[in-house]
């Protein structure tokens, strides 16, 4: 099988049939007008993986609030994820509602490069977040060790969100920046014209700014 590169971020999100526990979907359209997030994970039974899948599903209800999906992923059989399941559900009463692809042949997990060559064919802890439009708009890629913070996860939706509906930036730790707390940044001024806008904004107390170019507002 040919080794291709994780997609980037800006880029369409490849078009895909997968067998998932909730039966046969196709990617993104599944997610047409919507987001979603896809997260790959190492292997059904394994511990930090069953830590993640509690916590997503913690938090499902959020990502829902937010128009978003969430698809799991990982190089095992169907019926691995569903006894999987099961055990999550009788051991730690929790019912996992999204669906996760059942990648046994490793097709999926290729063509979006998420199999380190150091880890045998086990997928890496991936996270794509992408958007209505099928766009991939970040990605996080973390190693078998570590755990994905949800939180964050969630807060990067919100964030994006944010940024293509107002068409502001967000600047770090938001919405508890040390700085501005939790208004979002204005795009810096391209050209004189807008640093001039900027300034009348300024006088009119429709943003503040630093200096001209470290503005921000609230939303």
């Amino acid at each position: 099988m040919e080794e291709r590169k994780m997609p980037l971020i800006g880029e369409k999100f490849p078009d895909l049939e997968v067998q998932t526990t909730h039966g046969k979907k196709k990617l993104p359209a599944e997610f047409d007008g919507k987001w979603f997030v896809l997260f790959s994970h190492p292997g059904d039974f394994t511990p930090v993986c069953t830590t993640e899948f509690v916590a997503f599903q913690r938090r499902y209800e959020d990502f829902k609030k937010l128009n978003c999906g969430l698809i799991g992923l990982s190089i095992d059989q169907v019926f691995s994820h569903i006894k999987w399941v099961e055990w999550i559900k009788e051991n730690m009463d929790f019912s996992i509602e999204f669906p996760i692809i059942a990648d046994d042949l490793g097709k999926v997990a290729n063509t979006l490069g998420i199999i380190h060559p150091a880890m045998g064919t086990n997928t890496v802890r991936a996270v794509f977040i992408v958007d209505p439009k099928g766009v991939i708009r970040a990605m996080l890629y973390y190693p078998q060790e570590l755990g994905r913070n949800i939180d964050e996860i969630l807060r990067m939706v919100k964030g994006l969100q944010l940024s293509t509906e107002k068409g502001v930036a967000i600047p770090a730790n938001w919405p508890n920046n040390e700085i501005i707390k939790d208004d979002v940044i204005v795009p810096p001024a391209s050209s004189f014209k807008e640093k001039e806008e900027r300034e009348k904004a300024q006088a009119k107390k429709e943003i503040e700014c630093l200096d001209w170019w470290l503005c921000h507002k609230k939303v």
